[in-house]
């Protein structure tokens, strides 16, 4: 652990190696991030800890940054990994859907100030170049980074890199259903319409249900969707669904769903309850099973008019801009790349 002071901010940061930030901060962490300037169930230790677990690239070293005050009281956490001389925030690229600096807003600048010092500091040697991907628009970091990257004449370049479509719900699904555009509208009733005759069933696991049985269930779904996911869902990608789903339910933030038509499981969506919002993390269908019946959107259906009943405020469909999403009415939100270098 090294701890560096900067005096002229009253802040000191403290840097530790590996997971050693993990059990340092364990008592800290979630409470930061549930105040951050992108509180997303990716910023929770729960995750980052599975994701460094299970998905770290090899020859990398997690970074750990820690900004207290001069009370100490912590202020921010930048957990990054330098892989072949560049620097990343953890959590990778592929998997995970949003990734930022976690810190409150007030103190996001001199926050991210400190880190970058501590960053110049301490691993100029190996520093080449900050590449921190999947930032949201709305962030202040963007900002932030860019005037920081000017007072210093670092060389520093922005990128849209991905699209997040979300949906703002309205109090009721009713509403909700008058926002669509009529062919979508009517096209959606008839498919609940027939999905009700068929006694189309969906379900969402418990406490009390066996979450290691459930996520090979869901999984198995996943790799049947189509032959990209099937390729994408690696050992490690299982290891990540089974970590982070033990750990979101015994919090109560997972929504793990399924629809199941004559006890045949069809269709499932993997999400999380965070925030005020559903963040649909990822999905399965087995396009075998009564496909007639639709039980991908009907499922999605459900889950908004779950969302709606609970009184979340938002449906995030996350990373990606195929065509249901729109069906449903989501409107693009981007996702950024951010590069940073002397």
């Amino acid at each position: 652990m090294l701890v560096k002071f900067h005096m002229s901010d009253l802040t000191k940061t403290i840097s530790y190696r590996g997971a050693a930030g993990f059990l340092d901060l364990a008592d800290e962490w979630d409470q930061l991030a549930g105040q951050g300037i992108t509180n997303t169930p990716f910023q929770t230790l729960a995750y980052q800890r599975a994701w460094w677990t299970h998905l770290c690239p090899a020859d990398s070293e997690l970074l750990t940054i820690a900004t207290r005050n001069n009370d100490g009281k912590l202020l921010g956490i930048g957990c990054f990994y330098f892989h072949n001389g560049r620097i990343y925030f953890n959590g990778g690229i592929e998997e995970t859907d949003y990734l930022d600096l976690i810190v409150g807003k007030d103190h996001a600048d001199s926050v991210w100030r400190a880190t970058i010092r501590h960053l110049q500091d301490q691993e100029q040697d190996r520093l080449h170049t900050l590449d921190l991907y999947n930032i949201p628009e709305t962030s202040p970091s963007r900002a932030i980074l860019r005037a920081i990257a000017e007072e210093h004449e670092h060389n520093f370049n922005e990128s849209i890199i991905e699209v997040c479509p979300v949906i703002e719900l309205l109090p009721s699904f009713d509403a909700y259903l008058e926002t669509l555009d009529s062919k979508q509208r009517r096209e959606l009733n008839r498919k609940l319409r027939r999905a009700e005759a068929a006694d189309v069933i969906t379900t969402t696991i418990g406490i009390t249900d066996d979450i290691q049985a459930e996520v090979d269930s869901f999984l198995d779904l996943l790799q049947k969707s189509t032959f990209e996911k099937r390729d994408w869902l690696n050992d490690g990608r299982r290891a990540l669904f089974h970590d982070v789903a033990r750990h979101a339910l015994q919090s109560g933030t997972l929504q793990l769903m399924f629809t199941s038509i004559e006890g045949r499981r069809a269709a499932a969506l993997f999400n999380f309850d965070h925030d005020d919002r559903i963040w649909v993390y990822n999905s399965g269908l087995d396009p075998a099973a009564f496909s007639a019946l639709s039980p991908g959107v009907v499922l999605t259906a459900t889950a908004i008019e779950k969302a709606i009943a609970l009184g979340r405020k938002e449906f995030d469909f996350l990373r990606g801009n195929e065509e249901y999403k729109y069906r449903f009415g989501a409107v693009d939100s981007n996702i950024y790349r951010i590069q940073m270098e002397k």
